[in-house]
């Protein structure tokens, strides 16, 4: 398998069979494809394997970095792998180390710990590959063969599915296929090479099966050769295989599908996207959804707010970047939650962004306006949002004693103007409400009906009489 690299390349303008250096790799791209690594390979610790906050938000890795790992015992419980990554600032002459990603099991005996070293060797040949021979050792005649064997650790799932294997002679256990995955990837790097190796009869594979493998594997060539053949009845469950596979690789099988296939179902394409938030690539997430609108037949309106409010919980920067890109008319249908899930974060910005946009408050307003009203917290941004345009159905009554409730006298003031009856809300909520806040609203919706009397009784201005 291919190691993953920190920098990126791409063929010169100027000589196609060279390339150039056009940039470093995000920190977050390159753990998700190292956690889909590990994932793939039955080496993902079991309890956690979490990025470090520090490398969040876009943070490149740094030029000419390496990377080491440490494990051991944890001071309470588990075993822990740090990954660290290592680089020389040359402009400021000083070497720095920082901790990129931790990971954990669940237990903490021997063999956990042996696992974990097993890991941590995983991580390393991933990134610095699995080196037979260096270069100045070469011998004539090519590589020296490695003749020390391969260190394997077996999970007792896994020692049952060769256990299995061996009694039973079975050409193919449909059962433990995911723990023979595993175990063929360990062994040989990938299964597109165990297929190379020992053919295709010890698992005998369609070639939708095989597409699935290189997708999983990061086969390129392959996938480009394989999926053609089987569009016609897997288009769908591709999509959603190559959504989820990190990096560029992943963007590229996904982009060859949005190529050649004319419709999707909306059920898989949702997946599809969903998969691309969930490994934070949001590259791949924006061009899912620029081209939703014509690979999905029947779009539901509401699918792009939908898919913001999908990657709000854990990737908050993609959900902002597809509101931002979203049409008015997108936003417009987008579901009400979404402003509930920004006023959480007294994201004005955001919040303002969906208001100008078009979103109605909906079942959500009285809720938004309780975050924001709450101890008079923002309720200035309340304000700013319903004088710019933010709709509350004037029979929200709800809304109204959100505001009355937290006190928030000239926001609840402005629901007033907004066509809300005074009246009607003391019916429905009686004894609510401090003194001086119903005083003042009370006050307040007087002037207004006093104002709606004028109007009514001003004398009709009558046009010119040319008699």
């Amino acid at each position: 398998m291919k190691i993953i690299e920190f920098d990126r390349w791409r063929p010169s303008a100027d000589d196609p069979r060279k390339v150039e250096y056009v940039g470093q790799r995000t920190a977050q791209e390159v753990y998700e494809e190292l956690k889909h690594r590990l994932d793939g390979q039955g080496y993902l610790p079991d309890e956690y394997f979490l990025m470090g906050d520090d490398w969040k938000n876009g943070r490149e890795i740094p030029q000419k970095a390496e990377l080491f790992c440490t494990v051991d015992y944890g001071e309470s419980e588990g075993v822990y792998v740090d990954v660290y990554l290592k680089w020389c600032d040359e402009e400021r002459g000083k070497s720095f180390t920082e901790r990129f990603i931790t990971g954990k099991t669940l237990g903490a005996n021997g063999n956990d710990l042996d696992r974990m070293f097993l890991t941590a060797s995983a991580i390393t040949k991933a990134v610095h590959g699995d080196h037979a021979t260096y270069a100045r050792h070469m011998k004539i005649g090519g590589v020296e063969e490695d003749t020390g064997g391969r260190v394997v650790h077996l999970s007792q799932q896994e020692e049952k599915v060769i256990i299995q294997a061996l009694v039973e002679q079975r050409e193919r256990q449909e059962e433990a296929m995911g723990q023979t995955e595993q175990l063929l990837r360990r062994m040989t790097g990938s299964i597109t090479a165990y297929m190379d190796t020992v053919g295709q009869r010890p698992l005998r594979l369609t070639d939708y099966d095989k597409a699935v493998l290189a997708v999983r594997d990061g086969e390129l060539p392959t996938f480009l050769e394989l999926y053609p053949k089987v569009l016609k009845s897997h288009a769908a469950d591709l999509l959603i295989e190559t959504a989820g596979r990190p990096g560029a690789v992943g963007r590229q099988m996904t982009r060859a599908l949005l190529d050649d296939v004319e419709q999707f179902p909306e059920p898989a394409y949702t997946a599809a996207c969903r998969k691309a938030i969930d490994i934070n690539d949001p590259q791949k997430v924006g061009s899912l959804l620029a081209n939703a609108a014509d690979r999905v037949m029947a779009l539901s309106p509401s699918f792009h707010g939908e898919m913001a409010g999908c990657a709000y919980m854990d990737h908050r920067h993609i959900a902002k970047e597809i509101i931002r890109q979203c049409t008015n008319e997108q936003i417009a249908a987008a579901p009400p939650y979404l402003l509930e899930l920004f006023a959480q974060d007294a994201d004005f910005h955001t919040l303002s962004a969906l208001v100008e946009k078009g979103i109605s408050g909906g079942d959500s307003a009285a809720r938004t306006l309780h975050m924001l009203t709450y101890e008079g917290r923002n309720s200035w941004m309340a304000e700013e949002l319903l004088e710019k345009r933010m709709w509350v159905d004037p029979n929200n009554y709800g809304a109204l004693q959100a505001c009355v409730e937290n006190g928030a006298v000239d926001v609840a003031k402005l629901l007033l103007d907004g066509g809300m009856d005074f009246e009607q809300y003391r019916q429905r909520f009686p004894g609510r409400g401090s003194p001086d806040t119903i005083q003042a609203l009370e006050e307040h919706w007087q002037t207004i009906q006093g104002q709606g009397q004028e109007q009514n009784n001003a004398p009709e201005v009558g046009g010119m009489d040319l008699g």
